[in-house]
């Protein structure tokens, strides 16, 4: 499977992408998504919280990984609805050698299909940086709440709400940034 970009014509970036629960992720992939969202939430970003937070083992996880390396490039995770809410978008993160080349815009739209297809006329919520505002209502949601501090950024309620939610796409396609 290769995810290929418009964000850089001439080259084309060979990733793979893949959706599996906790208990499906080798203790490889599984290392390198707590050390990706250890290196960027906590070290990257100087914040010290607990990244572990105990919600992994209930969610849906998608990783995009390099096609030739296997290193992992970009990841997102999918928390179920709590008693008939909304399901979450969280813990997305790219790596910093593969950001602008619109792997977040894909993240977030394989999200939102994900979301649809297990939990069909649900609403997506995220708890977005506040600074990535205008990039997720690019993608459908508005906030609905104040700004808030979490862990010292300023952070923004989001919602998505259910019947414009992307239609269902396959866990590999064109990224459009």
């Amino acid at each position: 499977m290769t995810i290929a970009t418009t964000a850089a014509p001439a080259e084309e970036h060979r990733l793979t992408a893949l959706w599996a629960d906790l208990g499906d992720l080798s203790p490889a992939r599984l290392h390198a998504v707590f050390r990706l969202r250890v290196d960027v939430f906590v070290v990257e970003q100087a914040c010290a919280y607990a990244e572990i937070d105990g919600l992994d083992p209930i969610a849906r996880h998608l990783l995009v990984e390099d096609a030739d390396t296997g290193q992992l490039a970009a990841y997102l995770r999918l928390l179920p609805p709590e008693a008939g809410g909304s399901t979450r978008l969280g813990r997305i993160v790219i790596a910093p050698a593969r950001r602008g080349i619109g792997l977040g815009g894909y993240l977030v739209r394989e999200g939102l299909a994900e979301a649809e297809r297990a939990c069909p006329g649900r609403d997506v919520e995220l708890s977005a940086q506040a600074h990535l505002l205008k990039f997720y209502r690019s993608h459908g949601f508005e906030a609905v709440s104040e700004t808030y501090l979490e862990d010292g950024i300023p952070h923004i309620d989001m919602r998505k709400t259910a019947g414009i939610l992307a239609a269902g796409r396959g866990t590999t396609g064109t990224i459009h940034p």
